[in-house]
Order: structure tokens, then sequence, then C-alpha cells
């Protein structure tokens, strides 16, 4: 079932226990909007835990409570476990999908595609991002937002309109963020963190990553890729590929750029960005994945060569 705002807060009032949870490789507004969730429940006296499949990346470790998320769930019982910007079930992992010591599940999301999977469903594909589903939650509840759950629905929506860039940016992404803001943030704080404190090795792999280039279908398209011995070479690991999908896509004339990053020997995550005319989401979903209008992926196994012809094929037959 789909619910409101006001249901969600009485399933809030009437528990104790909560359990927060988001998707692997969580990005921006996965641990925004799940730290805030978790900082505002703690404020109303709530006994909260937040688990992650995999660990907060270090771009994100300036958040309020960053370090208390737990790589495993505690063996005990929980009233509620809300799972956050996740799309699909199976994103939290195996650890928590099989997880049966809850009584209640709430889903906060705003994909496109999106599993109704949950005891309680919240899914507004209109929101700029998840934090501010948890916003709307919080005010609903007559919460006075303090300065670091407002932090985190900051991070949360900065981080999911590309600093405003996007689409999704809306008019209420920009009056929850000037909200945030009053409560105490600092716009330049956070942007210092998030965009002017990357390690060498970032620019290093970045380096490595845009030689290979491609671009197609008469410029409408354009790809970059990372493998796994590009990793190796410079000691970088996969979060810090994050933005790469950025730069093909600002070439001009492009209106789709895709990320091949190598997960292992013959196994490939794709991500999808759509200027605004192509909705990149349909690409994804029919190669098993999903997504939003404007960025969706997607995992396929094979070696490059065939991966990319796959993709490609869908992308131009599209275009």
């Amino acid at each position: 079932m789909t619910e409101t705002i006001q249901q969600i807060t009485e399933v809030i009032r009437s528990n104790s226990t909560f359990l927060i949870t988001t998707h692997e490789g969580p990005d921006g507004d996965a641990i925004g909007s799940s730290l805030a969730l978790a900082s505002f429940l703690r404020a109303i006296g709530k006994d909260v835990t937040v688990h992650y499949k995999d660990p907060v990346p270090d771009l994100y470790a300036f958040l309020p409570a960053a370090h208390s998320v737990l790589s495993h769930i505690p063996d005990q019982h929980f009233d509620v476990s809300f799972v956050l910007d996740i799309g699909e079930r199976k994103r939290a992992g195996s650890e928590f999908c099989n997880f049966s010591r809850v009584t209640t599940t709430v889903n906060l999301d705003h994909h496109l595609s999106c599993e109704k999977f949950a005891d309680h469903n919240l899914i507004d594909t209109q929101a700029a991002a998840t934090g501010v589903l948890v916003y709307r939650i919080a005010r609903d509840f007559g919460y006075c937002f303090d300065r670091d759950t407002a932090l985190c629905i900051y991070v949360a929506i900065i981080t999911d309109t590309g600093s405003f860039r996007y689409s999704n940016a809306n008019r209420e992404a920009f009056t929850v963020a000037g909200e945030m803001i009053e409560s105490g943030v600092n716009a330049w704080d956070v942007a210092e963190q998030l965009y002017e404190n990357q390690p060498q090795k970032r620019l290093m792999l970045l380096s490595m990553c845009l030689p290979t280039l491609d671009v197609f279908k008469d410029g409408l398209a354009a790809s970059v890729t990372v493998t796994c011995d590009m990793y190796s070479a410079c000691g970088a690991d996969a979060e810090l590929t994050d933005g790469f999908v950025n730069y093909p896509r600002s070439i001009r004339g492009v209106e789709v750029a895709i990320f091949f990053r190598q997960l292992d020997q013959l196994k490939w995550k794709i991500g999808f960005r759509s200027k605004g005319k192509v909705n990149v989401a349909a690409f994804s979903q029919a190669l098993g994945g999903g997504g939003h209008h404007n960025a969706a992926g997607c995992t396929i196994d094979g070696n490059l060569e065939d991966v990319k012809a796959q993709v490609y094929a869908i992308v131009e037959n599209s275009l």
C-alpha cells in the first residue's frame, strides 16, 4: 500500500526501536537521508540502529554519526525498519533481506521504478531526493530541525540534484535547502567537504578513465570506462569514481552518458545519465536495473566488448 506522511508519522509515534538501512554502495542521498532520519528519531527519544551493507565512503565521513553506522545488524528485535532510497529490496544486501526480527517495514523512495515491498511504502517520484521525504516526515511531526539533522538533509538534496544543476532541482528542493541553512548549515563548509577535498589518487584514476572516452551515435551519446587494473595502478577504489559519468555528459550535443565500471573479471556496473530529453531509466530497466529519468543503473555479466555492444545497441536504437 502507498502511504501518506501522516500514516508514517503515526508508525513512528507508536513504536520505540528502529532499524534503518539503504542501498549498497551508498551515495549522498542514501547516506544523508538515512542519517537525517536517525538523527530525527534519536532526538525524539527513539532507539535507532543504522546498518549499511557497504561502508560509508570517506567523502561523507564528515556527516554527524557517520561513524556509528554498523556493518552487521545486531541480534535483537526491532519494531520498525526503514528502508531508504533503495529502488528494489535486494539492493540492501543479503544480511538485511534475510533479517526477520522486524515487526513493520517502511519504504521511503523517489525512484521511478521502485518495488513496493514494505508494509508501508511512501514513494514520490517528484521528490528531488529521499532526504526530502525525511524532511516532510520530521516537519509533519512538528520537529524543530537541529544542525545535525539539517546538515544530513542538505547533503542528501545537494548531491542528488548535482548541486541544483539537475532537472529534479525543483522549487521544494531549494526551499528545503534554504530552511536547512537557516537551521545552521554552512553551505560553503559543505561544498568544501564535497568538492574541494578529493584525494590525489582520485585524479590519478580520472586521468586513466578519460582516455577511454567513446562518443557515438553522431555525438548524441558518450561513455567512459574504469577497470580493476586502473584501481590497482593508482591504489584507488570504486567510491572514488563518483561523478566520473558527468564528464561525458558535459560534452556539447551529448544527451546520454554511460559509465562502465568493472566489478570483477566478467561483471560490470553500468551507470546512465541524461541531460533531460532521454529517459535512461528505460535503458536500465531493459537490462534488469532501475533508476530515475535522468540517472539509472544496472549490472551486466560478460567481457567489456560484449557488454558495451549490448548497452550501445539499446541506446542507439532508442536515440
